[in-house]
């Protein structure tokens, strides 16, 4: 999920008004930290709400940050990105990649009691691919597992997966208490074996949440803090303020912020994964025939003058890009990045040329606040083309869910770059296609992609990459820097696969 004043990112969404800020502790320091007198507090300003705790629908990006106090997953990164054991203490593949040997830290527990086998993890990713949340698809290559204790099992794919080693340091990996899938409350009690649990006396949905420090957690060089809370604060320049009178440890930011940041001694991190721009998702013409048109859809990419759009709202903070992979995949082809540069005429031609001259209306969610921008670009530029938007406005924490029902044929967003086959997998073939799109070639291109040897992935990757932007599956018009921000004691360390640094990340200064 991951936004900045964009607000969509995957698992995202545009920002509604700021509640007022909480009184500060009495304990502990202010803003968070460490005292004489009192416990380690870290306290978060988020720029939206969390969706939910249940499993099937926890995502990554901003939201990320509520759910990773409690739930612990299997693996995760340390401070040079490389993959890690957690709650799998080793991991390993076959020749043939399409089977894992997976061995489980013994003793661990989840907060009702329940223990950490074999069996829980395999019902943690049958409950998971059960879901309809945006990231089932984790788990889309699994077949059975295979054990030979508790604590020790082979995982078997139908088919070799590229991501899924990665997913298990992401939601893939996310183990829950399987007694609470079906309970009532399993959006708001999360039961997980994590460093934190949730204090619900101190948690307003909408508000704040507060997380205590799991007495039994397994890990005892972890976590750093005796307490974690996540402030709901949606607006903007609410945060910075915040931070610089010392209510709040850290928080997101926007690039207008950077030099007030600076000047008020606050740190700055940077993580360059999001690119913004618009899902053309009707691609079949279903709902709205004209997007079925190759040249329509190119037409749409033409009219967006990603240079001034960059240039008034991100700063220059970014570059101009016209694929969904970030520059760090092996899917990434610098030399596809000026493929449908600002052009007009070109964009009107082409609309002519497919019969549209005469234009057409489209519905497109939106949501209040730090996205209306971008939303002022999407209405003008599609406009010069005869291309009408229906705004319905959403509930910010309604925003995902609502862009990935199938209602709409396109919508804007500002969507995350992980690994190349993790994008394929989000973007392509899961939830950002609600409605189902394929294509033979494209097609073949994934299964050799799927089956390539290291050597051959790169070539085979770009080649995905580039019949998507051959046939404008998506408009994208630039990837952009996103800042965030840590006050003079806190130290974190930015992950390139996420907007918002996990709760794992920070520590207090010395």
């Amino acid at each position: 999920m991951q936004f900045t004043r964009r607000t969509l990112i995957v698992g995202a969404a545009a920002f509604a008004a700021v509640p007022a800020l909480a009184s500060c502790s009495k304990t502990g320091t202010a803003g968070g930290g460490s005292s004489a007198s009192g416990p380690r507090i870290l306290t978060i300003g988020s720029n939206m709400d969390n969706n939910s705790f249940d499993p099937t629908q926890i995502n990554i990006g901003n939201q990320s940050q509520y759910w990773g106090p409690v739930f612990d997953t299997l693996l995760t990164r340390d401070k040079d990105f490389k993959l890690v054991a957690n709650m799998a203490s080793k991991w390993s593949y076959n020749d043939s990649r399409t089977e894992m040997a997976i061995s489980l830290v013994p003793g661990i527990t989840f907060s009702d009691g329940t223990a950490l086998t074999a069996d829980v993890v395999m019902e943690n990713w049958k409950n998971l691919a059960g879901g309809t949340g945006q990231n089932a698809y984790m788990t889309k290559s699994i077949k059975e597992i295979k054990k030979t204790s508790d604590t020790e099992f082979t995982v078997v794919l139908s088919a070799p997966d590229p991501g899924f080693e990665e997913y298990l340091a992401s939601v893939g990996g996310a183990m829950a208490s399987p007694k609470s899938f079906k309970a009532a409350d399993v959006a708001k009690s999360p039961i997980g074996s994590g460093p934190y649990t949730l204090d619900a006396a101190n948690t307003v949905v909408g508000s704040q949440y507060t997380y205590l420090r799991n007495p039994n957690y397994w890990n005892k060089s972890f976590p750093a803090y005796d307490k974690v809370i996540i402030k709901v604060m949606t607006d903007t320049t609410a945060r910075l303020n915040a931070l610089k009178s010392g209510q709040i440890n850290a928080g997101i930011a926007e690039l207008k912020s950077v030099d007030e940041a600076k000047a008020s001694k606050l740190q700055v991190g940077y993580v360059d994964l999001n690119w913004v721009g618009l899902l053309l998702m009707d691609r079949d013409g279903k709902t709205v025939p004209q997007l079925k048109d190759l040249r329509v859809r190119q037409a749409i990419n033409y009219c967006f003058d990603q240079a001034s759009i960059l240039k008034s709202i991100d700063y220059n903070q970014g570059a101009i890009t016209t694929q969904i992979f970030g520059t760090g995949t092996v899917a990434y082809d610098k030399g596809l990045d000026n493929k449908y540069l600002f052009d007009l005429d070109k964009a009107k031609s082409l609309m002519a040329e497919a019969g549209a001259s005469a234009g057409f209306t489209v519905s497109m969610p939106r949501s209040p606040g730090g996205s209306d921008a971008y939303y002022a670009v999407v209405e003008s530029s599609l406009g010069k083309i005869n291309i009408k938007v229906n705004w319905n406005q959403v509930p910010i924490a309604s925003i995902i869910a609502e862009t990935i029902s199938g209602k709409y044929p396109v919508t804007f967003m500002t969507l995350g770059s992980q690994s190349a086959w993790q994008d394929i997998q989000k973007a392509v073939l899961g939830a950002w296609n609600p409605y189902k799109c394929a294509d033979p070639a494209l097609t073949a291109l994934l299964d050799k992609a799927k089956k390539a040897s290291q050597d051959d992935a790169p070539a085979a990757f770009k080649a995905i990459s580039t019949w998507l932007v051959d046939n404008a599956w998506f408009a994208p018009w630039y990837r952009v820097q996103t800042p965030y921000l840590t006050d003079a004691k806190t130290d974190v360390y930015m992950d390139k696969y996420v907007v918002v640094p996990p709760i794992r990340n920070f520590s207090t200064k010395a």
